[in-house]
């Protein structure tokens, strides 16, 4: 089994409420809701109303972000979920906002980021040669290597 640092949910939703795709604070409060029934941490968010329509916005959280951008014309929302950690259900959170923005149809693609395998063999690679950066960063990067901050 290949250990990643995150996970990248992509959601498109389709077919949904386009007044619940217009209203800014609404989508705030749903997008905010839906990191919390991931178990995400919130750190901040921030959104914007675009005339005539539409809002994008973000969710920082500890473990990442989540993000949206609406199409009320179409009735269409694009959501990043991104989560690090084993403890985050990005699941979750494309499960409750399919209920808020009412879609009626989605699609989804996950993407597993950061193979820790594939990193670390890079790292041990990049410490075998040596770059003209010098001692300081070889230092840091055995240090990660052997599980030390």
């Amino acid at each position: 089994m290949t250990t990643v640092l995150g996970q990248h949910l992509l959601v498109e939703f389709y077919n949904c409420n386009a007044e619940t795709l217009d209203d800014v604070a609404g989508i705030e409060a749903h997008m905010n809701a839906a990191a919390l029934a991931c178990g995400a941490t919130i750190v901040q968010s921030t959104f914007h109303r675009f005339e005539p329509w539409g809002v994008s916005g973000v969710v920082v959280i500890a473990e990442s972000h989540l993000a949206i951008h609406t199409w009320p014309e179409y009735g269409y929302a694009s959501v990043d979920l991104y989560t690090c950690g084993e403890d985050i259900q990005p699941d979750a959170a494309y499960h409750y906002l399919k209920e808020a923005l009412q879609s009626e149809i989605t699609e989804t693609q996950m993407l597993k980021r950061g193979n820790l395998d594939l990193i670390k063999a890079r790292l041990e690679k990049r410490l075998q040669a040596p770059s003209a950066s010098g001692f300081q960063e070889l230092e840091a990067s055995s240090k990660l290597l052997k599980g030390g901050a």
